[in-house]
């Protein structure tokens, strides 16, 4: 028997946040893809040059959304620390039974070891993943961005890290590390108990969670 119950999940600040974060990203990714490989994508025109705009726009909108994302959960919520980084127990066992979940008992029917509440929204692997992407691989590619769009005012800062080719290609490698995530983010998004489970949250905020009394977990 499964009992349902709805928990708010999400507050309105996030997401607005988060859907003017994924609009930024998506852009982000088609315009890059075309300035990387014009003669084989041409979804947003010819004109090359209001494609870089477009691209660098984008840029400017998700460092806007990644300051109020920072701002939010360290000076509003004041949970950053909660939310985003691991506990012992997630690193000691939490890790390999979110990866059993999602890789075998997923398919098995058993239930998420992981119960969301406003507190603990993440489970393990999310908690990693996240603290990756928003501490480490957003901030690089931001970075690179921006030395990209200001080169000769700071030639002498691109030529210390190995010139044009070395940062073109960091910012290339980096920006296809953030395509792969989003394509895992919105995968794992549908291994609810529907496929659309983890989605509503982000447009109500309330998440349903179904509690079996008598169902197997793994433990």
């Amino acid at each position: 028997m499964a009992e349902k119950k709805r928990i708010y999940l999400q507050p309105k600040p996030v997401r607005i946040w988060h859907w003017l974060n994924a609009l930024g990203i998506v852009t982000l990714i088609v315009s890059g893809a075309q300035i990387r490989f014009p003669e084989h994508v041409s979804v947003l025109g010819s004109d090359y040059k209001s494609v870089i705009l477009l691209h660098n726009t984008a840029g400017f909108v998700v460092a806007i959304s990644f300051s109020i994302w920072f701002f939010y959960y360290t000076f509003v919520a004041r949970n950053m620390h909660k939310i985003y980084l691991p506990s012992r127990d997630d690193l000691q066992s939490g890790l390999l039974r979110q990866a059993k979940f999602y890789f075998l008992t997923y398919f098995l029917g058993w239930q998420n070891p992981h119960h969301p509440t406003p507190e603990n929204k993440f489970n393990p692997m999310q908690k990693s993943a996240y603290l990756a992407i928003m501490f480490v691989l957003v901030p690089l590619v931001s970075l690179t961005g921006i030395l990209l769009t200001n080169i000769e005012p700071l030639r002498n800062l691109i030529l210390m890290i190995g010139g044009m080719k070395i940062l073109v290609g960091m910012h290339f490698l980096l920006a296809c590390s953030l395509c792969a995530f989003l394509f895992t983010h919105v995968y794992l998004a549908t291994l609810g108990h529907t496929p659309l489970a983890y989605f509503k949250p982000m447009f109500n905020g309330w998440e349903e969670i179904e509690e079996h009394e008598d169902a197997v977990t793994s433990h």
